[in-house]
């Protein structure tokens, strides 16, 4: 499934967009324990039958997978792109055993963010996954505990990757005030104030015999934590007007071009979970490019810029891809090198302490395939003009 008969330099974004989804169904789209009208992803390809028995899947993989459909459908729309989106969400809550919950607030976020695009979009009838997963992101925030809502239950570690998106499901759902709330509680407590890019999160550590809540802070700097905020940032103002959401994001922006780009692209986050790292930041920056609309005399050189960040990567993914002796195309984890033909050898990616880790091989993760197509989808939302690329 390699480039049809125009040649690299001639395909349009959304061509390009359209050739990472062949590429992507025919390797990784199953059906969910094999049921008819049911979709769900393989995390890795190749991946032997033996794997696939033992039935790992990712859940927040899942709802990524499910978000680029959607963005499929609305790029080169068809009655079969939205059969599949529905298709993925039965899938997911069959996987999950007739639940859209789990233990990870994060997790269940990024399938809220999916679930309501897909009802607003689509009309699918999957109006209660929207209310039960921003009911829980409204239920676990926890101002009196130092929350912000933290990563997942029984936990009181806060961290930008379970604020962000949840921040943007409240907002998108008519919960305005929290998702102000949400955004100014990051501000406060997430921006690193040397680079004013956004850390992981912080973990409340009372001191002994004393009201004071003192933070431990996870100062890691990772991609998708960028990007969640940037889009929270933009639904906080598309909600409010409020040009403080404008200045926040004009300085995390600066942030991100100088202190985190690589030569104007996204750098690569590795494999397992930290192979959807970068292309989070590049939905959410194609968000601002189509949907940061207003009166602020800031805000077309702001979508301007963020374009431009947008599709420099889009070409990084696209120059470097790999392409094997049967023209399936490959992405890489680092989207400023040329990308590896996985295969079957090595270690495989595990769950090991709430997280994912990679593959040997980074692109033989589902992940990592899913960014370079999110990053080709926001490419394609660029170049169409198109809006709601969140």
């Amino acid at each position: 499934m390699g480039t049809p008969s125009k040649s690299s330099s001639e395909l349009s974004a959304n061509e390009r967009a359209s050739i990472a989804q062949q590429n992507i169904v025919e390797r990784h789209l199953a059906h969910a324990f094999g049921l008819p009208l049911t979709r769900i992803g393989h995390i890795a390809w190749p991946m032997p039958p033996l794997r696939r028995r033992k039935g790992m899947w990712h859940y927040w993989w899942q709802a990524h997978l499910t978000d680029l459909f959607i963005d499929a459908a609305l790029h080169r729309p068809t009655p079969d792109a939205v059969k599949t989106v529905d298709r993925m969400l039965r899938g997911i809550r069959i996987r999950n055993l007739g639940r859209w919950t789990n233990d990870y607030y994060d997790d269940m976020a990024w399938l809220g963010l999916a679930a309501e695009r897909a009802e607003r979009h689509f009309h699918l009838g999957r109006e209660g996954a929207v209310r039960v997963l921003t009911g829980r992101m409204l239920d676990s925030w926890i101002p009196q505990r130092g929350g912000g809502i933290p990563w997942r239950t029984l936990d009181l570690f806060f961290n930008a990757p379970a604020n962000g998106p949840a921040a943007i499901l409240v907002a998108r759902t008519g919960h305005t005030e929290r998702a102000v709330a949400m955004c100014d509680w990051i501000d406060r407590n997430l921006v690193d104030p040397t680079s004013h890019l956004i850390i992981d999160g912080i973990t409340p550590t009372p001191e002994s015999g004393s009201d004071t809540t003192k933070f431990k802070k996870s100062p890691e700097i990772y991609g998708y934590c960028q990007g969640v905020v940037l889009g929270a940032e933009c639904e906080a103002y598309r909600a409010t007007g409020d040009a403080v959401h404008v200045d926040r994001i004009a300085r995390l922006l600066d942030a991100v071009e100088q202190h985190h780009l690589r030569d104007g692209v996204i750098p690569g986050g590795g494999g397992g979970d930290g192979g959807l790292f970068t292309g989070v930041l590049a939905r959410y920056l194609a968000l601002l490019a189509t949907d940061l609309q207003g009166d602020h005399d800031t805000l077309p050189g702001l979508r301007e810029r963020a374009a431009r960040i947008v599709t420099t990567s889009a070409d990084a993914v696209w120059a470097n891809r790999a392409v094997d002796s049967s023209g399936r195309i490959f992405f890489g984890a680092n989207w400023s090198k040329p990308a590896q033909i996985p295969t079957s050898s090595g270690a495989d990616a595990e769950f090991v302490g709430g997280a994912v880790n990679s593959s040997q091989i980074p692109e033989r993760d589902l992940s990592v395939q899913l960014s370079g197509w999110m990053a080709l989808e926001a490419a394609a939302a660029v170049e169409l003009g198109k809006a709601e690329m969140g």
